[in-house]
């Protein structure tokens, strides 16, 4: 596989999938892109973990349901928090099942698609999850992890632990509310760019991931309800 024609390096990808066909069929998708690579594939999340360890790929696709290790499990071992050096996990499955994507999303998954997704659609979350942007639109973020705000909010600290400034965390309610960066300017008659600036801000300053993982913490310090 050849790098994309601007020079980079393609996005080294890892499909596990207990189901050889999917995990062939998957595979051979991802390898005809110019700007992805396919470095390796496995049946469960045990091998995932390992292979990962070794091979160091940018974004693991992952199934859930496998034997061995499920893919909840191997994406917490590969994304979760406290993780030396996490890898971007993108779950795909053919359980559309709102327990799986808030577990997924909180093990550290960076995103969540259906196997029945066109091709088109796969492509597009892979790549999307390379780049740090969770792949969840803001309101399906909120309305997944709203729902299960009791049980991640309790013993989690207060608001007063939250090291921003005012308006930082202004901006971080409004992204645990659903807004989008451009809803956000709007609210807060600011510009795109600097709306942008803020939520790199915050991500750094509170050791998060991507936007998946601001929402659970600002339900979790009790910042929205």
């Amino acid at each position: 596989m050849t790098a994309v024609d601007d020079g980079s390096a393609p996005v080294r990808v890892l499909v596990c999938d207990d189901q050889a066909l999917i995990r062939t069929g998957f595979a051979t998708i991802i390898d005809a892109q110019p700007d992805l690579e396919i470095v390796g594939e496995c049946a469960d999340g045990r091998a995932a973990v390992e292979l990962a360890g070794r091979l160091r790929p940018d974004v693991v696709v992952m199934d859930v349901r496998m034997p061995v290790m499920d893919g909840i499990e191997a994406t917490r071992q590969l994304a979760g928090t406290g993780v030396a050096h996490p890898v971007k996990v993108l779950v795909v499955t053919t359980f559309n099942l709102d327990e799986y994507v808030y577990e997924a999303l909180r093990a550290g998954a960076s995103g969540f698609l259906l196997k029945d997704a066109p091709p088109a659609q796969l492509l597009h979350g892979i790549r999307t999850v390379a780049t740090g942007v969770a792949l969840l639109a803001p309101e399906v973020t909120r309305q997944l992890v709203g729902r299960y705000a009791a049980r991640i909010r309790p013993n989690q600290g207060t608001p007063e632990d939250v090291p921003l400034t005012a308006r930082e965390l202004a901006v971080l309610r409004l992204i645990a509310d659903g807004q989008s960066n451009s809803e956000i300017a709007a609210t807060l008659v600011i510009s795109h760019e600097t709306v942008k600036t803020y939520v790199s801000r915050i991500l750094t300053k509170l050791d998060l991931r991507d936007r998946v993982q601001a929402v659970v913490y600002a339900y979790r310090r009790g910042l929205v309800s």
